[in-house]
């Protein structure tokens, strides 16, 4: 028996066959084609999972301004304390009345549970704040305190401070406090401090962390920022989702809520809150402290282009199929207004209406909005039939501004056939199309793109994810699937303007779907490994799609090239020629790299690989071991590229089962 037989017969017949075969992949470098539009890769943010209050929205209180429909939700109080309804804020006119608890020394007081209890750390500060008044016009003191429960029996105040309310009028109030003791499931405690004679009146109680995301006051979490800004994102579109839809017509989204101060931002029921029975969150409302304003500048502050959605009229569909829960076509001024005034507000001068409130809000340059999406997921007939006003309106007034439609909730189908050319007809820049799919299905369409209209709108991935059959949660199979079909987004970047993993941010303790791309609890978080795939996309898109083939035949963009799927760019802007390599095969696979079309003086002198990759495929992180899955990147020794042939460098590689690569190839200066 030969060498080699021996060694097919140790390996078997499957291991045997791929390590036989020579799969040539060939760079075309000398041919540049489609651009990589900045918006290729980018993030898609609603609040579900609690990814806003309770989330990103670094606000610790629940319920601070009394208005949850359980005006005392999250609130536990004690002795004489009263609800009122005629509060400085018109949109939240309600508060509550302190006044003396009576005999037996008992004291007067609130309690609050925030959101999975008040998460603080020792040394850090925490700015709270309250508008409050003495109703008799008498000086009183009401003393804050972070309350660390640290058993049954006995609680500790971990910090404390008093505050003097020594007006008739309203005013804000702000103390810092600095916990002695780590707590993960403390509460803040409000007492009306003895001699308790005078009454006290407590509005928009609220606690922050001193560090917020670039310091802002009605700030974000730092930790949960950055890993969006990490990723580099070109787009981001907001605030969702089904919760633009609403439950209802009143509890759609509606962004004129959520703008200007703070304090006046009306609650919003979340559709998320009870649509499934086993994640049921009735006390689960949106504050608007997060709201277009701050959507808007975190958009300018980690790069990405805003993209906001809105109403078009229709609300969620699969909640409401009666056409009497509709706006009827003829009444939708209102809605077509919200969208015209949207645009205003991002960019329009100082001297517009919504310009000027913007600029009062702190930004007086233009946001300089280019995209708006109208509806999100709708279907039927009724949703060409609603947007095309939109469309005309906007058209007329910001031609500038393109357009996204939808192709519906499903990647395929009935509702997808009809609305295409539906939205190609009213007109649409751009179709967002959404897949929530199991593994089948990503390896089936990773040339998805391959065959697109080329002539019609462009491509808006808006929300995907893979959702492992049985396996609904971020394991490192489903991660490398994405990888392998979005080669097939970036192969397709001249159809393909945008791309979103869905849904973004999940609480540990308060979710209603997954998988999420990250992961946290009150202090900690985690990207999944689908989030370090986004991120390998984003960090190394490129300018240009470069043509490829692998054995002679089209790019690789389907299981049948031996599980391989793989794409090429090059950027312009640093001389790097970057291909992406998925190999969803369980076997080794040889892989030969060849940039071919190198100009005569064209050299390469660096290489580098990045790998993602896990031995079991099941496996995920998670906030006690965050980094299991990650990626790790080392410099190839240039002289294992050998000498460069007929205008053309060769780098043989030996690609690892189940692994997401990224090759880098540095031309010399």
């Amino acid at each position: 028996m030969t060498h080699k037989s021996s060694l097919l017969l140790s390996l078997g017949l499957s291991t045997a066959l791929s390590l036989a075969a020579n799969n040539v992949f060939t760079v075309q470098t000398d041919k540049p084609g489609a651009p990589i539009q900045p918006t290729m890769y980018g993030l898609f943010f609603e609040d579900i999972n609690y990814a806003a209050d309770g989330g990103l929205y670094a606000e610790m209180i629940k319920n601070r301004s009394f208005e949850f429909p359980q005006n005392f939700a999250a609130w536990v109080t004690y002795g004489d304390v009263k609800l009122q309804n005629d509060g400085p804020f018109e949109r939240n006119p309600h508060y509550v009345r302190l006044a003396s608890a009576g005999h037996n020394d008992k004291h007067t007081g609130l309690e609050n549970e925030g959101f999975f209890g008040v998460t603080y750390k020792k040394g850090e500060n925490y700015r709270f704040s309250v508008w409050a008044r003495s109703p008799q016009g008498k000086a009183a003191k009401i003393r804050v305190e972070l309350e660390n429960p640290a058993s049954m029996k006995n609680s500790q105040v971990d910090a404390k401070k008093e505050i003097t309310i020594d007006s008739k009028e309203w005013k804000k109030y702000e103390v810092t406090l600095t916990p002695d003791k780590d707590c993960s499931k403390g509460k803040l405690r409000i007492f009306l401090v003895k001699p308790d004679t005078t009454p006290v009146d407590l509005e928009h109680i609220s606690l922050f962390p001193e560090k917020t995301w670039q310091g802002h006051k009605n700030g974000l979490r730092v930790d949960l920022a950055q890993k969006l800004a990490d990723l580099k994102p070109g787009i981001f579109r907001f605030p969702g989702g089904c919760i633009v839809e609403g439950t209802d017509l009143d509890t759609r989204y509606q962004w004129k809520n959520t703008v200007g101060p703070v304090e006046n931002r009306p609650v919003n029921e979340n559709r998320w809150h009870y649509t499934f029975p086993h994640r049921f969150y009735p006390d689960y409302y949106q504050s608007g402290g997060l709201g277009f304003y701050e959507y808007f500048l975190l958009s300018e502050e980690i790069g990405a282009e805003p993209l906001p959605v809105l109403s078009v009229g229709l609300v969620c569909q699969f909640q409401n199929h009666e056409e009497s829960a509709h706006v009827p076509v003829n009444e939708l001024q209102p809605y077509i207004q919200d969208a015209l005034d949207l645009i205003e507000f991002a960019n329009g001068g100082t001297d517009t209406k919504w310009g000027a409130l913007r600029a009062e809000m702190g930004h007086a340059a233009p946001f300089n909005l280019k995209f708006i999406a109208i509806g999100n997921e709708q279907w039927g007939p009724e949703y060409p039939e609603h947007l095309e006003p939109f469309v005309k309106a906007i058209r007329k007034a910001y031609p500038d501004i393109k357009i996204v439609g939808s192709s519906g909730p499903d990647s395929e189908g009935e509702q997808f056939d009809y609305l295409w050319p539906e939205m190609k007809k009213l007109g649409a820049d751009l179709v967002d199309e959404h897949f929530y799919r199991p593994e089948k299905w990503f390896l089936a369409q990773g040339n998805r793109y391959d065959n697109y209209d080329r002539k019609g709108p462009k491509v808006f991935a808006g929300e995907y994810a893979c959702h492992g059959k049985g396996k609904k949660w971020n394991h490192f199979n489903t991660a490398l699937l994405e990888a392998a079909f979005m080669t097939g987004l970036e192969r397709n970047a001249d159809i393909v303007h945008m791309a979103t993993y869905a849904p973004l941010f999940a609480h540990v303790e308060g979710w209603q779907w997954r998988p999420d791309m990250i992961w946290f609890d009150n202090s900690e978080s985690f990207p999944t490994s689908s989030y370090y795939v986004q991120q390998l996309y984003s960090l190394n898109k490129g300018t240009n799609v470069l043509p490829t083939n692998l054995n002679g035949k089209p790019a690789a963009g389907n299981e049948d090239q031996n599980g391989l799927f793989a794409s090429a760019v090059v950027d312009k802007n640093t001389g790097e020629y970057i291909v992406k390599v998925a190999n969803t095969s369980s076997t080794v696979q040889p892989f030969e790299i060849k940039l071919a079309g190198l100009k005569k003086k064209e050299t390469i002198n660096s290489l580098t690989v990045t790998t993602l990759s896990s031995a079991d495929p099941d496996a995920e992180n998670s906030l006690e071991n965050p980094g299991l899955i990650m990626p790790l990147t080392k410099e190839i020794d240039p002289a294992s590229l050998g000498a460069k042939v007929k205008n053309a460098y060769t780098y043989n590689a030996s690609l690892e089962p189940n692994t997401f690569y990224v090759f880098k190839f540095k031309k010399a200066e």
